[in-house]
């Protein structure tokens, strides 16, 4: 067997996982928390990305309680964050699943903007629009997930 012709540098992948009640607080909540864990990963708090996560975080976490609820069941919010190299800090994806699978969202690029007037329909128009990747998958389980990922920059 040979040794490695160049050094690997320590890849630590950081992984939160949480389960929420599918009710506005539970959606405060999941910003609120997620915020904490950014802070303690080295992303400050009010800091650009941390706002940008803030924002993406509020508005998958609003859907899921609004358009994604299932009664008697909650979301879960995800947080990955894979450091990068010397160009990029690293990239985090944040995921918010929910268990209604038959209300699908529009995907990247699918999105129509929502009538002059309208209150609502800006969401995924947010997160698309903030995020430099996002998707929507389907779950093993019943559901969906909407996955939104930021190159976090020096």
């Amino acid at each position: 067997m040979e040794a490695l012709s160049t050094p690997q540098s320590p890849f630590t992948v950081r992984v939160f996982a949480q389960r929420f009640s599918s009710t506005p607080r539970g959606a405060r909540l999941a910003r609120h928390l997620a915020l904490h864990v950014l802070h303690d990963w080295d992303i400050p708090y009010r800091s650009d990305a941390s706002e940008t996560a803030a924002l993406i975080i509020a508005e998958l976490a609003a859907n899921a309680v609004t358009h994604g609820r299932v009664p008697g069941r909650d979301f879960d919010l995800r947080l990955t964050h894979a450091p990068g190299d010397t160009q990029v800090l690293g990239v985090l994806r944040i995921e918010v699943a929910d268990t209604r699978g038959e209300r699908r969202p529009p995907g990247p690029g699918e999105l129509a903007p929502p009538p002059l007037g309208s209150d609502s329909g800006h969401g995924l128009i947010l997160v698309e629009t903030l995020a430099d990747r996002w998707a929507v998958l389907d779950r093993v389980s019943p559901g969906k997930t909407v996955r939104a990922e930021l190159d976090l920059l020096y």
